[in-house]
């Protein structure tokens, strides 16, 4: 009878130890703190379930933040803040992962405001491992907008829960242009 109240508590205690969130978390690792993200399958699902596809596969252990865009940096109306990451520089991680089928932000609802997710992509449609967190309002990334040729904005799916201090220190490296001086890597990205 002990040993089933012991297995019992040692249950409830490490279920209670585990955070439950309504929605999935992933947590990107990187050698200048973490950042803890919420995907949102409900409003973007098949972008969510592509970004979830590329973390269990271990595409991004690796991977690193290599491009950043800030409003001084750009003659331009647009106040454009966000750090770009992925795989596209990792030369070893270059596989054929298929384009995920665009989700608007007029279809999800979503906007990029700060500490928005979203995949980059050229044409609708392209988006594979790339993705861009937001800095301040990036509202010129959604649907019907002039920050995209195509007006079709780019597939928001999730949001910083934790960390934007850290997008902020990562955004605030030593950059020329729109690339980091040196990149940030990314340790890995595991799902909570």
């Amino acid at each position: 009878m002990k040993r089933l109240y012991f297995l019992l508590t040692a249950i409830i205690f490490l279920s209670c130890s585990q955070p439950h969130y309504k929605e999935p978390h992933v947590l990107i690792e990187t050698r200048l703190g973490d950042i803890e993200l919420e995907l949102y399958p409900d409003k973007a699902p098949q972008t969510v379930h592509a970004f979830l596809s590329n973390i269990e596969k271990g595409l991004y252990d690796g991977g690193s933040f290599y491009r950043v865009l800030k409003s001084e940096q750009l003659p331009t109306d647009f106040n454009t803040g966000i750090i770009q990451g992925g795989v596209w520089q990792q030369h070893d991680k270059q596989v054929a992962v298929p384009g995920t089928p665009h989700e608007s932000t007029k279809q999800t609802g979503l906007s990029h405001t700060d500490g928005m997710v979203s995949m980059a992509r050229k044409d609708t449609g392209s988006a594979t491992t790339e993705f861009f967190i937001c800095i301040g309002d990036q509202s010129s990334f959604d649907y019907g907008k002039g920050n995209n040729g195509d007006g079709q904005g780019f597939a928001a799916f999730g949001k910083v829960f934790k960390g934007m201090d850290i997008v902020r220190k990562i955004q605030n490296q030593r950059s020329h242009g729109e690339n980091f001086d040196e990149m940030i890597q990314v340790k890995r990205i595991i799902i909570l």
